[in-house]
């Protein structure tokens, strides 16, 4: 089979979620061409990167870009594949794509997200903005905007990008807890509390937005919904730290005021940016 029938397959893998068959079937392509095709190289090192296999996914990323390819899109995917293990490579080829795919709306994301982690908020904000001219029904970078606002500590525009994300994709419950503590960095800590609840119940496996919210429902009086949605922290699948659910538990018996002020200097400036950083 050629590489072109190959990839055309594991594509079709891909979008039925059949990763581990995926990744086998590039694998198995990969290892039997002493030079393989860079395209599938970079679709292998996103198969294994959603199977969580961070080794065999940034060594695919590296030999794709090792092959010197051209095309800005897989310039974008393969860097940014590389910008999720920082490695200086990612930034080059990223930069690559979006200069010589201005047009496309996938490089402008892909460079714009990348440079607004590396803090070149004014640079990523241009080609984010950019992303979204160029198509305005994608939520992707508005989110990204959002994000990079976000980053750049201003909250106002931030929201404004996040609220327009949501209009778009109703059910990105990892916007709606961005958005949540962005509020709450504004200070309006009534919206804060029914956006991270509303997140919160969207996200049962999320440990920390079960905690973000059960602080932030309590900061505003609504005690009983906070000791319900903070019951539901330790048994998610992805706990928080046993500590930020006792601190959480000391906070709402103290009252409001504590629950706030847990929330405001503690655990939300901090999970905020955590969750901004995660790589797009």
């Amino acid at each position: 089979m050629d590489a072109e029938a190959v990839l055309e397959q594991a594509l079709g893998l891909g979008d039925e979620g059949r990763w581990p068959e995926m990744a086998q079937l590039l694998a198995e392509a990969v290892r039997a061409d002493a030079e393989a095709d860079p395209y599938l190289l970079c679709w292998w090192g996103v198969a294994e990167r959603e199977l969580g296999n961070e080794s065999a996914a940034y060594d695919a990323f590296k030999r794709c870009l090792a092959a010197e390819p051209v095309d800005p899109q897989l310039l974008a995917l393969a860097g940014s594949g590389l910008a999720a293990f920082h490695d200086p490579d990612a930034e080059s080829a990223l930069r690559a794509a979006a200069l010589t795919a201005p047009d496309s709306a996938f490089t402008r994301l892909q460079y714009g997200a990348f440079l607004a982690r590396e803090g070149m908020y004014r640079e990523a904000i241009e080609h984010l903005e950019a992303a979204h001219r160029i198509e305005p029904e994608d939520p992707a970078s508005l989110s990204e905007l959002g994000i990079a606002h976000a980053l750049h500590k201003d909250f106002k525009a931030a929201s404004g990008a996040l609220e327009r994300t949501l209009e778009l994709a109703p059910d990105d419950s990892w916007t709606r807890v961005l958005l949540g503590l962005v509020y709450s960095e504004l200070g309006d800590d009534e919206q804060a509390a029914e956006t991270l609840m509303q997140a919160a119940d969207e996200r049962p496996d999320d440990g920390e937005a079960q905690v973000l919210a059960a602080l932030a429902a309590a900061a505003v009086g609504w005690d009983e919904a906070a000791l319900g949605v903070l019951a539901r922290a330790e048994y998610a699948h992805e706990p928080p730290d046993p500590d930020a659910i006792a601190e959480a538990e000391e906070a709402l018996e103290e009252g409001a005021d504590a629950a706030a002020d847990l929330l405001l200097d503690t655990y939300g400036p901090a999970a905020l940016h955590d969750r901004l950083i995660q790589p797009l």
